[in-house]
C-alpha cells in the first residue's frame, strides 16, 4: 500500500514548513499523513478506480494534496517534497523520531552544525557543540542523548498495532488456500505484547509443501531465508521475520503451546511435566515413547492438571500457579465494551464530525460515545474554551433529541479532555466542566518534573471534583519515550480515595496504562476505561489493543467501567468523588 510511504513523505513536508516557521499549511498536511496512516482502503485503489476527482473526496484532501498523491502514484516520487530535501538535506523523519527534537531544532542543528542525520546528532551532543548554540542548554544534549538511547533499546520492533492487520491479512490468504485445515498466528502477537519482534504462523494441512510454496511466493515477501517441506523463515518488505511452520493435526495443539508461551512460561510448563514423568516440546505431551496429548492445547495443559490460559498472559508472572489451583481469572472478553470516553472530532482538528464518530460507534455495537476533544491550553490541537464547549453541548443535545425520536437506544456524552497544568490545576473553569457529562485530565507538556512535582501534579489534578478520569497516566510513547517519574502508588492511593478512574489507552503508540500497572490497579481496586483516544472513526477500531492490554493486566469485566449498560455508567460518572 502507498498510504504508508505517502504518510510518512507528507509528515515531513509538514516538519520541513515548520520548520521554516510556514503558517496554517503544515497542519493541512500533518492532517493528511494521519489520515492516510490511518486509511484502511488503499489510495492507488481509490485513484485507479475514480482518479484525482476520488482523491479529493478523501476528507481533508484538496486538489494540490491530490495532484501531489497522483504524482507520486505515477513517478514515485513528489517534486515539491524533493525541492524542500534540497533545501536542507536532512533526514527530517529520523530526527523528530527523538522525543523533545522538534522541525525548528533541527533547521537550527543543520544551519550551525551542518547535523543532518542520527549518527551527526549523536556525535554534535557528545561533543558538546549543541549548548553552545544560542537557546540551547546541557540539558537540551542530556535529553537529546538519552532520546537516542531510548530509540535504540526500541529499534528492530514493531508497534503491535501496526503488525496485527498485516500478520492478519497472510493469514486470511493462507487460509483460504486449498488444502488448509487450520491457521493461527502464534508468538508474542498471539500473547498481544505491546511491541514484536517478529511473528510465527502455524499451519494444519493435508498437503504441507503446497502452503510453503505458496507463502514464499507472496508479494509482502522481500527475502527467503530458509525454504523446507514443512517450514519456511521469510523477511516481509517491512523488514519483519515471519516464520511459517506447517504442522499435522495430532501435534497442534502441543506447537500452538509450545510457540505461543514467553520462554519463562515454557519453562516452568516443561518443569511441571517432567515432575510427573512426562516429557513436553512441540510434538506433544509424552510418558516414555507414548504421546497422551498433543492434539489440542486445552489437552496439554489438562492432562499437566492445569487450566487453559488466556495468550496474553501466558508470561509466569503467576497465572500457572493460579491455572494448578483452576483459579484462573475470568478475563474481559472482546466484546464486553459498550461506550468509547475518548474521542476526538472536527471541533478539535480531528477528522470526522461528532455524528459521524456516532455512527461508526453504532456500527461497532456500543450504548453510548463520549466526545473528549482537547481544551484550550492545547493550541496545537485546536482545543475548545469555554464558550466552544457550550456551543458544542448544543450539537451533541440536537443529535441526542434525534436519536430518540428514531427510537436509537445510543446516547452521546459530552466530555472534554482537559489540560493539567504544570502547577496540577486543570485549563477549563469548574463552572465549565460542571456542565459537561464527564472530564478526563491529561499531562501533554512539561514530562521532564521530577517523580514528586510530576505525582502531585497528577493528584492535584485527581482531587479536582469534575475530573472524573485521568488520560494515558504514565505518558509513555512505545518506540520514543518512556513513562514519565511518577510515583504510580501514591497515584494509585489517591485514585481510590477520590473515585478517579485511570485509563487505559488503546492508541497503538500508547498502550497505556501497561499491563504491570494494570494488575497494580486491579489489586489496589482502581477502575480503570478503556478508550480509544480516536481522533478518526476508523480509530474507533483500536478498541481491540486496549482490550489485548486490559488482558495481560489480568482485568476482568468489574474492573474496567465502560463494560457497563449505559445508566449503570452514568450512575458511575455522576458518583460524587470525596
Amino acid at each position: 500500500m502507498a498510504n504508508k510511504e505517502l504518510s510518512k513523505i507528507f509528515s515531513d513536508i509538514s516538519n520541513f514548513l515548520k520548520a521554516k516557521g510556514v503558517s496554517f499549511k503544515p497542519y493541512a498536511y500533518q492532517k493528511v499523513a494521519l489520515l492516510l496512516d490511518s486509511l484502511e482502503e488503499d489510495v492507488g485503489e481509490i485513484y485507479k478506480n475514480g482518479g484525482i476527482n476520488a482523491l479529493m473526496k478523501i476528507p481533508g484532501v484538496g486538489e494540490s494534496i491530490a495532484k501531489k498523491i497522483e504524482e507520486y502514484l505515477k513517478t514515485g516520487k513528489i517534486k515539491y517534497y524533493e525541492a524542500l530535501k534540497s533545501k536542507t538535506p536532512v533526514k527530517m523523519g529520523e530526527l523528530t523520531s527523538i522525543e523533545g527534537v522538534g522541525p525548528k531544532m533541527v533547521e537550527k542543528l543543520y544551519k550551525y552544525l551542518q547535523v543532518c542525520n542520527l549518527k551527526d546528532l549523536e556525535e554534535a551532543a557528545k561533543k558538546h557543540k549543541i549548548r553552545e548554540l544560542p537557546g540551547f542548554q546541557e540539558k537540551t544534549e542530556q535529553n537529546i542523548l538519552e532520546g537516542i538511547a531510548f530509540l535504540r533499546k526500541s529499534k528492530g520492533r514493531f508497534l503491535l498495532g501496526e503488525i496485527l492487520p498485516i500478520v492478519r491479512s497472510i493469514k486470511e490468504r493462507i487460509e483460504a488456500q486449498e488444502y488448509v485445515q487450520r491457521v493461527d498466528i502464534c508468538g508474542s502477537i498471539r500473547r498481544r505484547k505491546e511491541t514484536i519482534g517478529d511473528a510465527d504462523l502455524l499451519v494444519e494441512s493435508s498437503h504441507p509443501a503446497k502452503i510453503i510454496d505458496y507463502f514464499v511466493s507472496l508479494p509482502d515477501i522481500a527475502k527467503v531465508y530458509a525454504k523446507g517441506p514443512t517450514k519456511a523463515m521469510v523477511m516481509l518488505k517491512n523488514n519483519l521475520h515471519v516464520d511459517l511452520r506447517a504442522i499435522p493435526k495430532r501435534s497442534y495443539g502441543a506447537a500452538l503451546q509450545y510457540f505461543t508461551g514467553s520462554k519463562d512460561h515454557n519453562i516452568v510448563t516443561r518443569k511441571i511435566a517432567i515432575e510427573k514423568g512426562l516429557k513436553l516440546n512441540e510434538y506433544g505431551l509424552f510418558r516414555g515413547k507414548k504421546k497422551i496429548a498433543g492434539g489440542t492445547e486445552e489437552g496439554i495443559y489438562k492432562a499437566l492438571g492445569m487450566d487453559w490460559m488466556p495468550p496474553e498472559i501466558r508470561e509466569n508472572t503467576g497465572e500457572i500457579e493460579l491455572s494448578l489451583k483452576h483459579k484462573t481469572p475470568h478475563l474481559i472478553g472482546y466484546h464486553d465494551v459498550r461506550g468509547d470516553l475518548h474521542c476526538h472530532t472536527k471541533w478539535d482538528g480531528g477528522n470526522n464530525s461528532i455524528l459521524e464518530m456516532a455512527e461508526e460507534a453504532m456500527k461497532l455495537g456500543y450504548e453510548y460515545l463520549g466526545i473528549s476533544d482537547h481544551t484550550k491550553a492545547l493550541k496545537i490541537e485546536h482545543g475548545l474554551n469555554e464558550k466552544q464547549l457550550l456551543q458544542q453541548r448544543k450539537e451533541i443535545d440536537k443529535l441526542n433529541a434525534k436519536f430518540q425520536m428514531l427510537n436509537t437506544k445510543f446516547k452521546i456524552l459530552q466530555g472534554a479532555e482537559t489540560n493539567i497544568l504544570k502547577d496540577g490545576s486543570i485549563d477549563i473553569k469548574e463552572e465549565a466542566l460542571s456542565k459537561l457529562d464527564y472530564a478526563i485530565a491529561g499531562v501533554h507538556a512539561y514530562f521532564k518534573m521530577s517523580r514528586a512535582q510530576m505525582t502531585e501534579r497528577i493528584i492535584k489534578a485527581m482531587r479536582n471534583p469534575y475530573i472524573k478520569i485521568i488520560a494515558h497516566p504514565t505518558g509513555r510513547i512505545l518506540k520514543k519515550r518512556d513513562n514519565y517519574k511518577i510515583d504510580f502508588n501514591k497515584v494509585l492511593k489517591m485514585a481510590k480515595a477520590t473515585g478517579t478512574i485511570l485509563e487505559i489507552n488503546s492508541q497503538p503508540e500508547r498502550l497505556d496504562l501497561d499491563a504491570q500497572n494494570i494488575r497494580k490497579a486491579k489489586e489496589a481496586g482502581v477502575k480503570m476505561i478503556i478508550n480509544t483516544d480516536a481522533h478518526y472513526k476508523s480509530h474507533l477500531h483500536y478498541m481491540e489493543l486496549g482490550i489485548s492490554q486490559a488482558r495481560r493486566g489480568w482485568a476482568e469485566k468489574k474492573d474496567i467501567v465502560n463494560t457497563y449498560p449505559l445508566r449503570k455508567f452514568l450512575r458511575a460518572l455522576k458518583k460524587a468523588k470525596l
